[in-house]
């Protein structure tokens, strides 16, 4: 009797281990191995249309050029470099002129393709194919269609646009099956674009002098649906969040954490978005990687749990920093800028709730468990593990 009364004991103990284990072992697969902030393949389009031609440059990290050219990277070091471009000139523009298109109504425009460079935004690498279409007159549609990742399920790839049309800007985001990006030239141009599936946008010429109404709702929900994406493969983000979750606190301390990481990470957002603070983007990473060790060590060191919303929001300024990146990239327009970054930060903020919403009754179900503090222990020191991966890869890679 008592062999089988230990024998359940130890069941009894083994098993919610061995689910957090298993959980921890399912993120970590899914996380790729070269895990930095924001995993995804992002690329942006600057489009310039005046009178005499239409210039786009287009640029994509290299780690997706590699992966979409095959044999490519001929060395296997993941690094694209100048020889390997010269070699595969030609298998390159083909992968532009295939994944590309920029359509006057309906009709399709060749690109003349000038140029090809590696360059570096924010500690990494890409490449900026440089093109000219033929001009665009008022009365025009210009259609732009990127399909690059189109039927790829597995990817979050993401097209940021920002043009000047006859002096005025204009912005987009193109992600998920969203993939065309439309917009009416005007004799007083203003931003007007829109976004849909691809080749479903072609829009007859219109001699119209006002925006199209119907593109204010498609553009903030872009950057409403960008923010979603931006904080849903920030893995590290959600590392911390949950690392600051995990050790049992009051509603009250739970409310004070969320609060001061909005508030903070918001703080930073605005000011680095408008150029107003900036940092190193290789100090920003590695303190983001940082703070997941610290609060990971707190929940297991520390025999209470007080004050925690205090250094939530000092980390939060730079996550903050972090979440900025992107929208930094685009070089949005000021007068258009306000509006990206509210909405932005709505996108980031409703998913963050909702991870919270999802987080706490599985957590309060946790607390009941007879060693519920055995597993916070176990599933912080993984959690420190994870963060010390990335604080090392931050520094010295």
């Amino acid at each position: 009797m008592g062999t089988l009364f230990d024998k359940n004991r130890i069941l009894y103990n083994f098993r919610p281990i061995t689910l957090v284990s298993l959980i921890i072992l399912l993120v970590w697969i899914t996380i790729p191995s070269k895990a930095s902030a924001h995993a995804y393949s992002a690329s942006y389009t600057k489009m310039t249309v005046d009178s005499k031609h239409t210039v786009i440059v287009f640029t994509l990290d290299t780690l997706s050029v590699i992966e979409l050219v095959p044999h490519l990277d001929a060395n296997k070091n993941f690094v694209l470099e100048k020889s390997e471009i010269n070699k595969n000139k030609h298998h390159l523009e083909e992968l532009i002129e295939e994944g590309l298109t920029l359509d006057k109504g309906n009709e399709e425009q060749t690109p003349t393709i000038e140029s090809m460079k590696l360059v570096k935004k924010e500690n990494k690498e890409y490449l900026s194919t440089y093109m000219t279409f033929p001009a665009f007159s008022p009365g025009d549609t210009i259609n732009y269609n990127d399909g690059f990742y189109y039927h790829d399920t597995g990817t979050n790839y993401v097209d940021l646009i920002t043009a000047s049309i006859y002096g005025e800007s204009s912005e987009g985001v193109l992600q998920g099956k969203e993939r065309t990006w439309t917009v009416l030239v005007t004799e007083v141009q203003q931003e007007q674009g829109q976004t849909a599936q691809p080749d479903t946008a072609k829009v007859h010429p219109e001699p119209a002098a006002q925006p199209d109404e119907k593109s204010a709702p498609t553009s903030w929900f872009s950057f409403f649906k960008l923010g979603m994406l931006h904080i849903l493969t920030g893995y590290d983000h959600l590392l911390f969040l949950l690392a600051l979750l995990l050790r049992k606190q009051t509603f009250k301390q739970y409310a004070a954490i969320v609060t001061a990481f909005t508030i903070a990470h918001s703080i930073t957002l605005s000011l680095a978005v408008l150029g107003w603070v900036t940092l190193p983007s290789r100090f920003v990473e590695a303190v983001i990687a940082f703070s997941i060790c610290y609060v990971a060590l707190e929940n297991i060191f520390r025999k209470e749990i007080r004050y925690r919303w205090s250094i939530t929001f000092l980390f939060g300024l730079i996550h903050g920093l972090g979440f900025a990146t992107i929208l930094k990239e685009m070089s949005i327009a000021n007068s258009h800028l306000a509006v990206a970054l509210l909405n932005f930060n709505l996108g980031i903020e409703a998913v963050q709730l909702s991870i919270v919403l999802v987080l706490l009754p599985l957590l309060s179900y946790l607390f009941k468990l007879r060693n519920s503090g055995k597993i916070v222990t176990y599933g912080s020191y993984a959690i420190v593990a994870l963060g010390a991966i990335w604080l090392f890869q931050r520094l010295f890679q």
